[in-house]
């Protein structure tokens, strides 16, 4: 699919996918892909097809061909050829297919959605697996490791104060499917897991570790600057009464006591990004973390207070082409020509891509822990 010096290269198939046959691509009217902090990634692409077309059939059967766990789902893969530079867009599985017949003598429409590799994460109960001597960091590789053959790299970061459970006392057992399992792992010490698409093609990073703030920005989103303008427009929002500071409870191992510790936002990898910082106008008692040992529930603590201090939140649109570049999630971007209380650099929480024949857009929402930069520059 050609769209000004864009291409959308489409790979269909089970575990490892091959190039769609040119009915599909033919078919294909417009893709949509949803990138966000916090959440799965996933895709929707919609094609137009008419009464005599293969595509009646092809969808449906690729659907119908995954009912069990035997049976690995339609992987799909989207990559982005952007001046000459294939980029990876989304990678991951058929979950739905909706049809839409069309009226008379018109074109009807197939709309398939999915998510990215965390469902194939999700669909098989492994409760009672034990983990003998296993600290957190080694059990989330050994999980990641049984979905190599879907070009899984684990990147997981052991937490700052490890707990190596000892196999005479205790012996860790999973419980429900490995992505819930990871999931409420990442709970436990305060961060976050998510797969994401890359670097290579048909290569994804599983990353479990600290949400990180810190690192190089991408290329400047530009507001009102004349030829260099690349927004189509902004939005931006102030919530001064939104910062919480949360309170852990530790509990006394001889008195059995729970003891309150305030948690301040002192996180290295989620520095202040605005020179007026959020204030800290709520209390939060986080009281399950009385059961967790001293250095969970600081982590947990932490993890708590960097998610309440966004406070700024900027929505807009980006036109690709102008752009130079995808604008990718989970990373900062710089931002100028919106003032000195809204210019600096920002945490990219969601983008929405949005592809058809003729534009790529990209729908973005930032955040921030405070106002003004602190950055006498933004890079460009």
């Amino acid at each position: 699919m050609l769209t000004k010096g864009i291409q959308l290269t489409l790979l269909m198939g089970p575990v490892v996918p091959a190039p769609a046959p040119r009915v599909v691509i033919d078919a294909l009217e417009d893709a949509e892909v949803t990138t966000a902090a916090g959440r799965p990634s996933g895709f929707q692409l919609s094609f137009q097809f008419s009464s005599r077309s293969a595509l009646n059939t092809l969808f449906l059967i690729a659907g119908a061909q995954n009912t069990g766990p035997a049976t690995p789902p339609l992987r799909v893969i989207l990559l982005v050829t952007l001046n000459g530079t294939p980029q990876p867009l989304f990678d991951g599985v058929m979950t739905n297919v909706e049809v839409q017949a069309g009226g008379p003598g018109g074109a009807g429409t197939i709309r398939i959605t999915g998510d990215d590799l965390t469902r194939v994460m999700d669909m098989i109960d492994w409760s009672g697996l034990p983990f003998p001597g296993l600290p957190i960091a080694a059990r989330v590789a050994a999980i990641c490791a049984k979905y190599a053959a879907f070009g899984l790299i684990p990147l997981v970061i052991p937490p700052l104060f490890p707990d190596v459970p000892i196999p005479v006392e205790r012996i860790p057992a999973q419980q429900g499917t490995d992505l819930a399992y990871i999931q409420r792992l990442a709970e436990q010490v305060g961060y976050v897991f998510y797969i994401e698409p890359g670097p290579a093609p048909g290569t994804n990073v599983a990353y479990f570790g600290p949400e990180i703030k810190v690192g190089v920005p991408q290329p400047a989103l530009n507001l009102d600057m004349d030829v260099v303008t690349n927004l189509e427009g902004m939005n931006f929002s102030f919530e001064p009464t939104r910062g919480v500071l949360p309170i852990v409870y530790i509990q006394n191992p001889q008195t059995r006591a729970p003891i309150p510790l305030p948690v301040p936002d002192l996180n290295p990898l989620q520095p202040p990004l605005g020179a007026l910082a959020t204030t800290l106008a709520n209390l939060r008692a986080l009281k399950d973390t009385a059961n967790l040992n001293p250095a969970e529930a600081l982590s947990r603590g932490l993890a708590e207070a960097g998610r309440s201090q966004d406070t700024v939140r900027a929505t807009g649109t980006l036109d690709v082409l102008r752009y130079g570049r995808l604008l990718k999630a989970r990373r900062l971007v710089g931002v100028r020509g919106a003032g000195v209380a809204y210019d600096g650099l920002y945490f990219v929480e969601r983008v929405k891509s949005r592809l058809k024949r003729g534009e790529l857009k990209q729908e973005f929402t930032l955040t921030r822990n405070g106002l003004v930069s602190l950055t006498p520059q933004v890079p460009v």
